[in-house]
């Protein structure tokens, strides 16, 4: 990933004054799980008007720390947390603590309810205003517009959340949690990767709120994986490694492979730049004739062996339509998809898998992973009719086959057989690219692969689809991160209105050249 130079001028204007209490001051805050220790004598401070990255490897201790915070899990004897000068030993911090302390969190599943409108989800969990034993929405509406206009947030309260652009949802989920506050002075806001799924445009909106925000006095604990992101607009970090502090300072004269050092503990590879793969006049693995469905609009595309094709474009440009639509999920309602040469059956995921068709979908959680199901059991999803034996599933080799991959893909787990929401969001996602490269597949269907992955599991999952390609994969790769498409795509189409409006080789294609692209092309169908 690409180094940018930290814009620091807004942390100069917001330094917490001399004197003044932290608006968040962690002493000696210790986590221990039977068996582990998740935090140990953790010690920082956050500036009030201070945007505080919290930053740290995936297992870091990251999540345990705002779990802490909110009263989900209780620390262990002997730390104290302290909100604007209200002081809690970090045993006895309960949900109703953090809350009358001022402190509102903002997740990565921001909760909101897409059905309702903006105004009804600032209410959520809140008495509604009532006039003569009924719900008085005129006072509801002019609340929630009230909240909207004192947060600068450009959304009318009767919009439903489910009509919104992501940008939009996450400035919502903000106000929802500061809404009945006098003002954005006091208190801590806790954000947790908000701009995991956003594409840049709406990366750069949210963070100039979230200044705004901090200027006004509000203090903001912000948890991203994005290095860049934070040097561009963060005034200090505060860095986990293995459950402990490595180090807390002004982001000021940082660089970001220093920050990568710190954080993993180890220099990060950073991969020479390669040329595109020679891949004239070998026939396609992959073929998408006239494809449409849901957004397509129509698509032709063709994958070459070792070749990585990237997929730009905003949200609703028909991005995940296409690998759905490629792998079965959606059935297309015109065109048809190869493999081989072969048309693969429309909406014949098992079809497709069989012909050595793998996809990692966007939504991990949801999706892809089993959370209460074992490691083997993980890992063995994508094929499980391997360990069937007339009527016995053989156990011990899939346990076995577990053990070699954990090696191979470098997934880092308490044991072979740990359930996987134990692990590590880096490591899951690991768990889930190892299921189907273990496969070798012909063509491998990748959405947002990386997405809230911390920098070393990323250089990992990186190193892990080059092995596929080297193989002779073909990968179709959908990304938000302009970085990631930079790094891998041999080729990179742009799609708009479910249609590819753009098309750039390795050596035509750069950051300017992805922003003009995917954005003027977002410009230009608002303009039409």
């Amino acid at each position: 990933m690409a180094e940018r130079t930290p814009d620091t001028t807004a942390g100069a204007a917001t330094r917490r004054p001399a004197g003044d209490a932290p608006g968040l001051a962690v002493r000696n805050l210790s986590k221990t799980f039977p068996g582990m220790r998740a935090l140990r004598d953790v010690s920082f401070d956050v500036g009030r008007g201070e945007i505080h990255a919290l930053l740290g490897g995936n297992g870091s201790g990251k999540s345990t720390l705002i779990k802490v915070l909110a009263g989900v899990h209780q620390g262990d004897p002997g730390g104290t947390v302290a909100v604007g000068g209200q002081r809690v030993e970090s045993d006895a911090i309960t949900p109703t603590w953090a809350q009358a302390a001022g402190i509102a969190f903002v997740h990565q599943d921001l909760g909101l309810f897409a059905p309702q409108t903006v105004a009804e989800n600032l209410f959520c969990g809140q008495p509604y205003p009532r006039r003569l034993g009924r719900i008085d929405w005129r006072a509801l509406r002019a609340d929630a517009r009230a909240t909207l206009e004192r947060l600068h947030v450009a959304v009318d309260p009767d919009t439903l959340v489910g009509d919104l652009r992501p940008a939009d949802a996450t400035l919502v989920a903000i106000a929802r949690a500061l809404r009945g506050r006098d003002d954005v002075h006091g208190g801590l806001l806790v954000l947790d990767e908000p701009t995991a799924r956003l594409p840049q445009a709406q990366v750069d909106e949210l963070l100039a709120a979230l200044t705004r925000y901090a200027a006004a006095g509000q203090s903001i604990l912000y948890v991203s994986h994005r290095l860049d992101e934070v040097l561009s607009f963060a005034h200090r970090v505060t860095v986990l490694r293995d459950g402990e502090l490595v180090e807390s300072r002004a982001v000021a004269g940082l660089e970001q492979a220093a920050l990568a050092r710190t954080i993993v503990g180890r220099a990060i590879a950073q991969a020479p730049s390669r040329p595109t793969r020679a891949t004239e006049g070998e026939a396609p693995v992959l073929e998408l004739r006239g494809v449409a469905g849901g957004p397509l609009a129509g698509v032709d595309l063709a994958l070459a062996p070792r070749e990585v094709v990237g997929v730009a474009g905003l949200v609703g440009s028909g991005r995940t339509s296409l690998l759905e639509n490629v792998f079965g999920v959606r059935r297309p309602t015109a065109g048809e998809v190869l493999l081989e040469g072969r048309p693969l059956p429309p909406g014949d995921i098992a079809g497709a898998i069989a012909r050595g068709l793998a996809y990692v979908p966007e939504d991990r959680a949801r999706a892809s992973a089993f959370g209460n199901l074992g490691l083997p059991e993980n890992l063995s999803a994508a094929d499980p009719a391997a360990y069937q034996v007339g009527g016995w599933f053989r156990q011990a080799r899939e346990r076995s086959d577990a053990v070699r991959a954990i090696a191979d893909y470098a997934i880092r787990t308490p044991a072979v057989d740990a359930r996987l929401a134990q692990l590590s969001g880096g490591n899951q996602q690991k768990v889930i690219v190892a299921r189907w490269l273990r496969r070798e597949p012909k063509a491998l269907l990748l959405d947002e692969p990386t997405q809230g992955v911390d920098v070393g599991a990323r250089a990992e999952i990186y190193a892990q689809i080059d092995a596929a390609v080297a193989q002779g994969a073909a990968v179709l790769l959908v990304s938000s991160d302009l970085e990631e498409l930079l790094h891998l795509a041999d080729r990179v189409v742009v799609l708009a209105r479910g249609r590819v409006a753009a098309t750039g080789t390795r050596e035509q294609v750069d950051r300017e050249w992805l922003i003009d692209h995917v954005y003027e092309t977002s410009q230009e169908e608002t303009r039409s």
